[in-house]
């Protein structure tokens, strides 16, 4: 995988945080455990469960070390959004963010996540705009 970065940029790599301090390409060539900076989420912006949910699941992907103890908040994040959501297209994501996070995939799961950002605002504020609450 092939991946770009620009100068000051920060990376996350099974658990090591690296910035950049120029524009860099570089290749993995085997499996790594990764998140780009552009896809992290602040505390201060864990506004919602689904959001919540996110935010576990980047913490169990930055930090590996701490997996056991987030893996309960995250199948009890799973569990509450569940009780929380009936949208069908929401409950149905949940199910794959479950599934991918057992098959140690989480980031596709924090993709899919994100993907569901838009749905959740339109079903938690459905008089309100659900794109300006999607950018995560």
């Amino acid at each position: 995988m092939r991946i770009s970065l620009r100068a000051g940029e920060r990376f996350y790599i099974n658990g090591a945080v690296l910035r950049v301090d120029r524009k860099v390409s570089f290749e993995l060539l085997n499996d790594a455990t990764f998140l780009l900076e552009a896809h992290v989420m602040n505390v201060s912006d864990v506004t919602t469960p689904l959001r919540q949910l996110y935010f576990i699941v980047q913490i169990m992907l930055m930090n590996p070390a701490d997996t056991p103890a987030a893996s309960e908040m995250f199948a009890q994040a799973i569990r509450n959004n569940r009780k929380t959501f009936g949208e069908p297209k929401i409950l149905s994501g949940l199910d794959t963010v479950e599934q991918l996070v057992s098959e140690n995939r989480k980031f596709d799961a924090l993709k899919t996540i994100r993907t569901l950002l838009p749905i959740e605002a339109a079903v938690l504020c459905p008089d309100e705009d659900p794109v300006a609450g999607a950018a995560a």
